[in-house]
């Protein structure tokens, strides 16, 4: 490995902190393709009037987008909350008992593989730099100063599952009837084999096999959508 492609490499909290948000945008997406695909597939095998298909892909988005947007400010602050829980208990840990809480940084960074007495060094150096920074990092595994934010949280699954819900909704209703629900179908599991692989490339997984997983998920609630759709318009509901 030469020396500039060392330097090139993404290091630190700060990577991992992108390859969540990586993830959680492709997951959102991928939830708005499966989610309105079936409720709009499902919608045309009952009826092909283009209102009615897009009357149901327009509520089946704004419903999922603002279910995922809420569920996930719900969730990040639970987690907020818990992060400034911990940060607080550990300001008075430091404030109550000082020497018992360099015991246990000291103790925290032998674990980590450092002698005693270099542990005992450098956790003296950290407690004098920022005390709290230190047992946050080592201890909590925070970064006091960019915790979890549930607005960015909630627009990023906001607008993740809006695009992905906009591709089926575009190709069932712009498509003339006679050929709308081979476009939808055929576009959709292009889109699920794309969130397939680039989920599969940000978890080091076997690409194939996410993305036939990822297709044949689709394809199936595609099927018993359209298949329930069907027979309610068979019937006259």
């Amino acid at each position: 490995m030469t020396e500039t492609q060392t330097h090139d490499e993404a290091h630190g909290d700060g990577l991992g902190a992108r390859l969540n948000w990586l993830r959680a945008a492709v997951l959102g997406a991928n939830d708005g393709v499966v989610s309105t695909a079936g409720l709009v597939v499902g919608v045309a095998g009952a009826t092909d009037d283009r209102g009615a298909l897009l009357t149901a892909g327009l509520a089946g988005l704004l419903a999922g987008s603002m279910s995922m947007a809420a569920g996930e400010y719900v969730s990040v602050s639970t987690q907020r909350d818990s992060e400034q829980a911990a940060l607080a208990t550990e300001k008075r840990e430091l404030k109550e008992t000082p020497e018992a809480e360099l015991v246990e940084l000291t103790g925290l960074l032998e674990g980590k593989g450092l002698s005693r007495e270099l542990a005992r060094e450098a956790a003296l150096q950290l407690t004098d730099r920022d005390a709290l920074r230190a047992h946050a990092e080592v201890e909590l595994g925070i970064n006091p100063d960019d915790l979890t934010n549930p607005w960015h949280a909630a627009g990023a699954s906001f607008l993740a599952f809006t695009v992905g819900a906009l591709l089926p909704l575009l190709a069932i209703v712009l498509p003339p009837s006679s050929v709308r629900l081979v476009v939808t179908v055929l576009a959709v599991l292009a889109a699920l084999a794309l969130t397939g692989w680039w989920s599969a490339r940000l978890g080091d997984a076997t690409v194939g096999r996410a993305i036939l997983r990822n297709m044949g998920g689709g394809a199936v609630a595609m099927a018993v959508t359209y298949g329930a759709g069907a027979l309610l318009g068979a019937v006259g509901v």
